[in-house]
C-alpha cells in the first residue's frame, strides 16, 4: 500500500491493540494506539487522524460517548469512525451507528475484513490518500515509482523532499506547523530539530521552482507552511 494515512486505535485490551497496530502498519498506515477514552479525547484535540478505530467499552470515557462528543466538534464531525464492540445485538448496533459511527465491527472479528472496511472508508473520505498518482497544477507525483515531474520534466528529489511534497499535496490549502510536519513526514518517534523543516522546504522549493516557476508552497508567517490551493487553478488558466 502506498498511502500515509494516520489511524488512531483506541483499545484498552493491549494484545488486541498490538495486533491491530501490527496489521495496520503492515498495510502502510501510520498508527497511534491509546488505551483510555479520556486520553484519546485530549489527543484528538491536538491532532485529528484520518480514521479512528474505537472500542465501545473504555476506561475514562466510553467509546460511544467519545464518538458523540467528536460529532459535536467541527474539527472531528466528519472523522471516519469504526466502532469495535463485543455487543452484537441489533439494538446496540443501531445505537452505535446513530451516535455517529461510520461502521461497526463485532468482536471477535476477521482482521482482513476490518482492513478492507478501513480501506473502503478511507477511499470515500480521503481518496487522495489511496490514489497512486497525485496531481496539482503541472506537478505530478507517482507514489509507486517515486517519480515527480513538473511540466512534463522529471524532477530529482531526495527521499525526504519526496515525502514532504507528498504530504503537502494530500491536503492543498491546509497550513501545517513545523511540529505537525515533523510528525507527518518523519514520525513522532524520530527526533529532528524543527529548523530542519526549513532546510528541507528550501531544498524542495529549489527543485520545484527551477526556471523561475510559480512557487506552489506558501509560507505562513508565525504558523508554518502550506501547499497553495490556488496553484492548480492558476496553472489551469494558463
Amino acid at each position: 500500500m502506498t498511502n500515509k494515512a494516520h489511524i488512531m486505535v483506541v483499545e484498552d485490551e493491549e494484545p488486541l491493540a498490538m495486533l491491530l497496530r501490527y496489521n495496520l502498519e503492515a498495510e502502510g498506515y501510520l498508527v497511534e494506539t491509546i488505551g483510555r477514552g479520556d486520553e484519546a479525547e485530549i489527543r484528538l484535540k491536538e491532532a485529528v487522524p484520518d480514521l479512528l478505530v474505537l472500542d465501545w467499552m473504555l476506561p475514562g470515557i466510553s467509546g460511544i460517548e467519545l464518538c458523540r462528543r467528536l460529532r459535536l466538534r467541527g474539527e472531528t464531525e466528519r472523522l471516519p469512525v469504526v466502532m469495535l464492540t463485543a455487543r452484537g445485538e441489533e439494538s446496540e448496533r443501531v445505537r452505535g451507528l446513530a451516535t455517529g459511527a461510520d461502521d461497526y465491527v463485532v468482536k471477535p472479528f476477521s482482521v482482513p475484513e476490518l482492513m478492507a472496511r478501513i480501506k473502503a472508508l478511507l477511499r470515500r473520505s480521503r481518496p487522495e490518500l489511496i490514489s497512486t498518482v497525485l496531481r496539482a497544477g503541472d506537478i505530478v507525483l507517482d507514489r509507486e515509482t517515486h517519480r515527480v515531474s513538473r511540466g512534463g520534466r522529471d524532477l530529482q528529489l531526495g527521499p525526504t523532499e519526496f515525502r514532504l511534497l507528498e504530504f503537502f499535496m494530500q491536503t492543498p490549502g491546509r497550513v501545517y506547523s513545523r511540529e505537525q510536519l515533523l510528525d507527518g513526514v518523519w514520525g513522532r518517534d524520530v527526533y529532528v530539530d524543527e529548523r530542519t523543516i526549513d532546510v528541507h522546504v528550501g531544498r524542495l522549493r529549489k527543485v520545484l521552482n527551477r526556471g523561475r516557476r510559480v512557487d506552489p508552497i506558501r509560507t505562513v508567517r508565525g504558523a508554518g507552511y502550506a501547499f497553495d490551493e490556488r496553484f492548480a487553478a492558476k496553472q489551469a488558466v494558463r
